[in-house]
């Protein structure tokens, strides 16, 4: 079964371009998020495994308007949630 995460080959996509020398992070944010998600795989929350499945479970129309490291954090509160480490109204969710 094919996820949203997997285009290859399919149309309608526009071509991948790369940014010269682009940043390993666009804002402190995202260096944040990289490494939160690295101390909860350090710390047993969670693994890689559940954190990827993590991410390809985003809904599609969610999945593509978010940036990279949007779609990170989405997984990992996700994983907080279903682990029982925090709750969503922790999270700043409704």
């Amino acid at each position: 079964m094919a996820r949203i995460n997997d285009v290859g080959g399919m149309t309608g996509f526009p071509l991948i371009t790369e940014e010269a020398d682009e940043p390993m992070f666009h804002a402190d944010w995202e260096a944040h998020v990289f490494a939160l998600n690295g101390l909860m795989v350090r710390k047993g929350v969670y693994n890689l495994d559940e954190f990827r499945d993590a991410v390809e479970r985003i809904p599609p129309a969610e999945f593509l308007a978010a940036s990279y490291y949007e779609r990170w954090l989405r997984a990992i509160t996700t994983l907080l949630v279903e682990k029982g480490v925090a709750s969503v109204e922790e999270l700043g969710g409704a």
